[in-house]
Parts: C-alpha cells; structure tokens; sequence
C-alpha cells in the first residue's frame, strides 16, 4: 500500500472518529419490538419492578392492537366495550376512521335510548299524577230510585234537587245528622246546671 493511500485511510478513520458521537451505540444489529406481544415479553425481562412497569406502560402506549390466536389483531375500544378487527398492531388512518364513525353511531344510539328511557318515566309520572287527581265516581243510583228515596224522605216542602256531589247538596243532610245526635244525646251538661 503505498504511503498515500495509507494516509487517506487514516485521514477517514479521523474524519469519522470525529463526526460520529461519542456514545453511539450501535443498535443496527437489534431489531424493535414488532407488536405489543413482543414489546411485553421484552419488558418482563426487565430487572427491576419499576422499570417492567415503565416498559409495560410504553408497549401500552406503542401499540393499540392485541395479537388473535388465529393470526391478525384486534383493537379493543373500551369507550364501546367492543373490539375491532385490524390489520396490524396499530389501526391505519382508514381503520380508524371506520371505528370512529361506530363510536359516532353508537353515541347516536345511547342518546335515542335515554331519550325513550326518559319519555317512558315522564309518562308514567304523569299517569300516577292523574290517578292521585283522578276523582273516583261513586256508583251512581238510578234516577227513579233516586227521586223515590228523596221523596219518601222529606215532606214536599222541603224537597230540592241538588248536583248529586256538590257541598249544598250534602250539608242538609250533615245537619239533619247532627239534629239527630243531638236529640240522641239529650241536653248538654251546661244547659242541665241552668235549670
């Protein structure tokens, strides 16, 4: 080799000693994790329980898809509670916007569901309102028998037609009741002391 030749070959070992780091490694012969399988297995051979957490948190992180036994992954959207089939450990941009476009129906269909749900609770309220309202009818008499009963009951003088559950209707009746437990009971003790 001649001294030319020589002295550029140490002129480039130089020329690259100084351009290259100092601390490079050389990681060209190690090869990235391809999945989230293989990124965990990677990080259970970590040392210490801190940095296996810190490398299983990085994998989580890396990788959206989970390895199928049958081959292929799946990405699990826990916002649906479902799973998704994909091409890879990561969803591609289409892939995406198709789980996207689920979660945007799925939205769709939770808000229709509440909305019934609550329809069907103002209904039923609504319904237990009106029958605490509600008046129950008393069972109506027949109009002859009505008018007969009315007509044995007080002379002819003293009859009046009234609305069937109106107040007017009912007070002279409370008040004959009353006469009448008073006549049963006799004089009160104040009026007995007066004589």
């Amino acid at each position: 080799m001649s001294a030319s030749r020589a002295a550029v070959l140490i002129a480039l070992a130089l020329a690259g000693a100084l351009v290259a780091p100092g601390g490079a490694r050389a990681q060209w012969w190690s090869r990235a994790p391809a999945d989230f399988e293989e990124c965990a297995d990677k990080a259970e051979k970590a040392t210490g329980k801190d940095e296996r957490k810190t490398q299983l948190s990085a994998c989580n992180a890396k990788f959206a898809g989970r390895r199928k036994p049958g081959g292929g992954y799946s990405y699990f959207d826990f916002m649906q509670n479902r799973s998704f089939d994909i091409a890879g450990p990561n969803p591609t941009p289409a892939e995406q916007k198709k789980i996207d476009e689920h979660y945007t129906a799925f939205l769709d269909r939770e808000r229709q569901s509440r909305f019934a749900s609550e329809l069907t609770a103002r209904q039923q309220l609504l319904q237990q309102v009106s029958l605490r309202t509600e008046r129950i009818p008393l069972p109506a008499e027949a109009p002859k028998k009505r008018q007969a009963a009315v007509s044995e009951s007080k002379p002819a003088s003293k009859r009046v037609e009234f609305a069937q559950d109106s107040f007017s209707c009912k007070w002279p009746r409370l008040s004959e009741g009353i006469n009448e437990l008073k006549k049963l009971f006799g004089s009160s003790p104040a009026k007995a002391k007066r004589s």
